[in-house]
């Protein structure tokens, strides 16, 4: 991979992209598939704030059923068919557990009426190019083997459960930098840690933007036939940062979502549970732990501030607490990693944000004077492909251009072709057999395709071999990542191309070998490296 700063060929593209998220990313990718000239820009890392924030799911959504949402649940859960393609070493199904009780609410009848729907919506759910994605239809257990299969939850009243399947994303962060890679493939430029001081407007048409590279803290004016804001929470910032022209009176509500990690609480079920507030909260079985979340409450600061805070922690495991058993109940010590982030909606303000649709919508901002700028708002991770491809449609007709049919629906990401996992993951295992079995899977899901690329770094140096978490990764990641994947900083390493941070602090041996490669890799002074240490030292902090 090389950044748009180091592999600059023009000063003016077809589309300019600020904001290196999921959605941006896809934008990117669908825009350099159809042939058009392509520069995207990240002030942070790639995927490193909404997108990193998630339950690490994708799916249909069978909750917005309640609101009638059948369009946005029908394209989510083809979504999540084509994700599970095009994306194998990432996207798996995960069977989820959701109780039912003796009241009227939460009764057997509504339940599977509603699961009856949802495999209706999901009719080509066993499309799948590998025959281990195909995902079965629901089905209803009784009471006794709800307990057996999920003893943590709730027990009074109970009355069985069903059991339906949807989608785990098992590195969303990973899943984001092979988009790019993607983009980039098809002749995308992109750079992250280059922010967009501005929008360049002339006579209410937004020609490109003004564009600092924070490694070096050069300014460039980049210009472009069209330009796509799509910086989620900060996108009325965005909108507000432009030349002679100053946006008023558009304002995007953030919803705030944390999620804790803990021990393994579950076994290899999701288990939904209806908290006493009423909101669905989920505990998923990930890297033999288990992640509990979400939160869903309104964020009124600036999302630069945004930190995960000791008020909203504690906010959530009361609400967890009061809705299992006591001897289930979760202290803050007994986690091991939190992390949070900011959603964008996109209705008006309403009481809460729990309610509000995680539909997207596609903004052509000539409406506000700003015109050849489109603005992408709310949406989720699953339909964010189905997203880029409509933007495109909107695109197409403002270039008066015929940009030919989409193919990312059909095309498998970049580095991973696997036809089918389980015989990849096999392959590895008899080519590598010096290495755990663990270590294999978890790398081979990871890195799919250049998987082979750290096997042979791991050969070639035994010390890169060593272990580094309960799961088998391994130094040899972190050496790849930063020779091929634009990692610039600890916490790229740690948080987003590697997982070694992300089930808490790895402990000082490993830690300080991870800083070791870092610092040889980039010449860093001890001043330097310092800094890096503390910035990721504080994402191992837990609000207390």
């Amino acid at each position: 991979m090389k950044r748009f700063f180091d592999n600059q060929k023009h000063d003016h593209y077809d589309v300019i992209i600020i904001g290196g998220g999921i959605s941006g990313a896809f934008v990117a990718y669908e825009a350099a598939t159809r042939g058009l000239k392509v520069a995207l820009f990240e002030k942070g890392d790639f995927g490193e704030a909404t997108s990193a924030a998630t339950s690490k799911l994708i799916h249909g959504g069978l909750r917005y059923l309640a609101n009638l949402e059948f369009g946005l649940v029908r394209e989510s859960l083809t979504e999540r068919r084509v994700l599970e393609n095009i994306a194998p070493n990432f996207v798996y199904p995960l069977p989820i557990i959701i109780p039912t009780y003796n009241n009227i609410k939460n009764s057997k009848v509504i339940l599977t009426a509603g699961m009856l729907l949802y495999d209706l919506l999901s009719y080509d759910k066993s499309w799948t190019w590998d025959d281990s994605k195909k995902i079965p239809f629901h089905k209803t257990i009784s009471k006794k083997k709800t307990k057996e299969l999920a003893p943590i939850i709730p027990q009074k009243r109970l009355s069985g459960s069903s059991i339906f399947y949807d989608c785990q994303n098992i590195n969303p962060e990973r899943l984001t930098l092979n988009v790019i890679k993607s983009a980039i493939h098809w002749g995308a430029h992109v750079a992250n840690y280059a922010k967009v001081d501005q929008l360049i407007v002339e006579d209410h048409t937004v020609k490109g933007v003004l564009v600092t590279d924070l490694h070096t803290s050069e300014k460039h004016r980049i210009t472009a036939d069209i330009t796509v804001n799509g910086t989620g929470p900060w996108s009325d910032i965005v909108l507000n940062n432009t030349t002679n022209h100053q946006h008023s009176d558009h304002h995007i509500r953030r919803s705030e979502g944390i999620h804790i990690i803990t021990k393994k609480m579950i076994k290899d079920h999701a288990i939904t549970i209806i908290t006493k507030k009423k909101r669905h909260i989920f505990l998923l079985p990930w890297r033999n732990h288990t992640i509990i979340g979400t939160t869903d409450k309104a964020y009124e600061g600036l999302p630069d501030k945004y930190r995960v805070s000791k008020k909203s922690l504690e906010e959530l495991l009361e609400e967890i607490n009061s809705s299992l058993g006591h001897e289930h109940h979760i202290s803050t010590e007994d986690l091991l990693f939190v992390y949070g982030g900011m959603r964008p909606l996109v209705e008006k303000q309403t009481e809460g944000t729990y309610n509000s649709s995680r539909r997207y919508e596609l903004c052509d901002n000539s409406k506000d004077g700003l015109n050849r700028l489109f603005t992408v708002e709310g949406g989720k991770y699953t339909t964010s492909r189905n997203l880029a491809e409509n933007l495109i449609k909107m695109i197409s007709k403002k270039l008066k251009r015929d940009l030919g049919k989409s193919i990312t629906h059909e095309s498998y990401l970049k580095d991973s072709a696997i036809k089918n996992m389980g015989n990849f993951i096999a392959e590895l295992k008899k080519k590598y057999n010096s290495f755990s079995n663990k270590t294999i899977e978890y790398i081979g899901r990871n890195y799919g395709e250049r998987s082979h690329q750290i096997f042979e770094l791991a050969i070639n140096n035994s010390s890169l071999a060593d272990v580094l978490t309960p799961d088998g990764e391994i130094l040899a990641e972190v050496s790849f990542v930063l020779k091929e994947e634009m990692a610039y900083k600890l916490s790229d390493v740690f948080f987003r191309r590697t997982g070694i941070g992300t089930l808490g602090y790895p402990g000082d041996e490993n830690f300080k070998k991870v800083v070791d490669l870092c610092k040889i890799h980039f010449n860093w002074t001890k001043e330097k490296t310092q800094e890096e240490i503390n910035e990721v030292m504080e994402k191992f902090v837990i609000p207390n």
